[in-house]
């Protein structure tokens, strides 16, 4: 059996941060370093370099010196001359040599008179200023050469003066021990400002990891996007920063073509009003606005953050749509009316058949069945015969009784009937579609003294087939033409709404919709809508 190993879980922003922050930290002070170091090293032995050869040539200058080498009673004064010079500037020895290599001077004076050890005082003479380094008597030295010359100028000697190697490093570690402490220091001190940053930043994104920040703002994205209210949002200055697809669709629609992003929301659509809600500091709720021709109903508010004002937020959507849910909730109500009056006639007439049981009044019972199965097969029957669907059906008998209430003759024909509908997310644009157009036939035949409205319904090869056609006064040919513009109606003003969201629904469905209409003759209209659905 195979085990998966546990998902190792990502390193948090905090620790990438004092991670990332501490390497560079870390880097730059270590190269920093080195190359301060090194610089401070070679200053250092530059500095003993300068400092000993500065010694030899004072020694070289000197008139004891001088003396000492030319005259055989005055060398001695030489010894006692380097000794006390030895002991004030703390180098390792200061030897004077004759033009034979012998030492007149040495910090042992056991060794006074004795050839030169090194082997690299040749150059000093043949009358070379130089430094080198080498092994001697007293160990491995930086050592410095002078020549010695009398009054005449010429070289009588050499004065060497040395520092052991010892020492030189001693002075260079010195030196480079304090760059590297200043440099550990500086490391902590960065160390703690690494990790103090990467809390501050953790605490401004609100302890939030960027993995979680990206996945809140594609559910953020989302959810905007499925939200079919227009939502628009400014910044304190009054910009618009975001927009979801409801809104841009109803700025297209309403003409305003240009990218409203970044763009003055008091200049692109000042009819908002969000640039009035960030001075007042004031929600604003359900008020009715004009877009483009469009009623709009618009709720705004301020965005507040730690009691500071941070934006401001707009919703809206059209007044038609709205319009639209409220019919529909006031169908269902009617519809559930309906169905109470209908439960009550039932209850009356099981009361009347069991009468007729118990009275033995067999044939009227059977005359009174025969009245009820006409009048059931009428506002009934015809309906589940076309249309299998509970919902529709239920829909449709709700309509065509309210019509029959009002005395409109309702007529049903076709011969294929609709099944079930799959997709039910589509069922909306439906009845939105159906309900319309029966509602503006049974407008249509008010005042007529004969009303007829007649529904065909077919579902062919998966499509559904919708005619409606009624006896109404009609419509002119400029009138049949306007009908496809938003908000024209032939009735009063303030109506129109409904043609609109019929065309909506259709572009929802991919449908199609003609209409045909003649005055004092009536209108026709067909709509084919494609349909999958399962025979029931």
């Amino acid at each position: 059996m195979i085990h998966k190993g546990k998902r190792r879980k990502p390193l948090q922003l905090q620790t990438w941060i004092t991670l990332l922050v501490s390497l560079v930290l870390v880097t730059a002070f270590c190269i920093t370093g080195l190359l301060i170091g090194r610089d401070a090293a070679s200053h250092a032995r530059n500095a003993q370099v300068e400092k000993t050869m500065d010694i030899a040539h004072a020694a070289a200058y000197s008139a004891v010196v001088r003396e000492g080498l030319q005259d055989q009673e005055s060398s001695r004064r030489i010894q006692r001359y380097t000794e006390k010079i030895q002991q004030d500037t703390g180098v390792a020895y200061i030897v004077v040599m004759n033009m034979n290599h012998i030492r007149r001077s040495h910090p042992v004076e056991a060794r006074i008179g004795q050839y030169f050890a090194g082997n690299d005082e040749d150059r000093a003479f043949q009358g070379e200023t130089y430094t080198s380094t080498a092994e001697g008597t007293l160990g491995e030295s930086l050592r410095s050469f002078v020549p010695i010359e009398n009054e005449e100028g010429q070289q009588i000697g050499v004065v060497s003066v040395g520092i052991l190697l010892d020492n030189v490093q001693h002075v260079i570690m010195d030196r480079q021990k304090m760059v590297y402490i200043g440099s550990g220091v500086g490391l902590l001190v960065g160390l703690a400002g690494a990790f103090w940053l990467a809390r501050r930043i953790k605490k401004t994104m609100y302890g939030m990891e960027p993995r979680e920040i990206a996945h809140l703002l594609k559910e953020r994205e989302a959810m905007l996007s499925s939200v079919r209210e227009g939502i628009a949002a400014v910044n304190t200055n009054g910009e618009i920063v975001m927009v979801n697809d409801a809104a841009n669709e109803l700025f297209q629609r309403a003409g305003l073509t240009e990218d409203p992003i970044y763009q003055y929301a008091a200049s692109f659509l000042p009819e908002l009003g969000l640039q009035e809600v960030l001075d007042r500091r004031q929600a604003e709720y359900d008020r009715e606005i004009v877009v483009g021709g469009y009623a709009v109903i618009v709720n705004r508010m301020p965005v507040l953050a730690e009691n500071q004002i941070a934006g401001a937020v707009a919703t809206f959507r059209e007044k038609t749509e709205l319009t639209s849910l409220v019919k529909q909730l006031t169908g269902a109500r009617h519809y559930a009316e309906k169905l109470r009056v209908q439960t009550h006639e039932f209850m009356n007439k099981l009361h009347v058949i069991s009468a007729m049981i118990h009275t033995e009044s067999y044939a009227e019972l059977n005359d009174y069945i025969h009245s009820i199965s006409d009048s059931y097969q009428q506002e009934v029957g015809e309906v589940s015969r076309l249309v299998k669907d509970p919902v529709l059906a239920g829909f449709l008998l709700n309509k065509t009784s309210s019509a029959r209430d009002q005395g409109i003759e309702v007529a049903f024909y076709g011969d294929a009937p609709l099944p079930v509908l799959q997709h039910t997310e589509r069922m909306d644009a439906l009845i939105t579609i159906i309900g319309n157009l029966f509602d503006n036939a049974v407008e249509a035949v008010q005042g007529r003294n004969s009303r007829r409205v007649q529904l065909t319904i077919n579902h062919i090869d998966g499509v559904f087939y919708f005619t409606v056609r009624d006896n109404g006064k009609g419509m002119t040919s400029a009138e049949t033409k306007s009908m496809m513009h938003p908000g024209f109606s032939t009735k009063e003003e303030g109506r129109g709404h409904g043609t609109d969201l019929i065309q909506k629904s259709l572009q929802v469905l991919n449908g199609e919709m003609e209409w045909f209409s003649e005055v004092d003759k009536g209108t026709v209209v067909e709509v084919t809508i494609p349909y999958e659905g399962e025979d029931v």
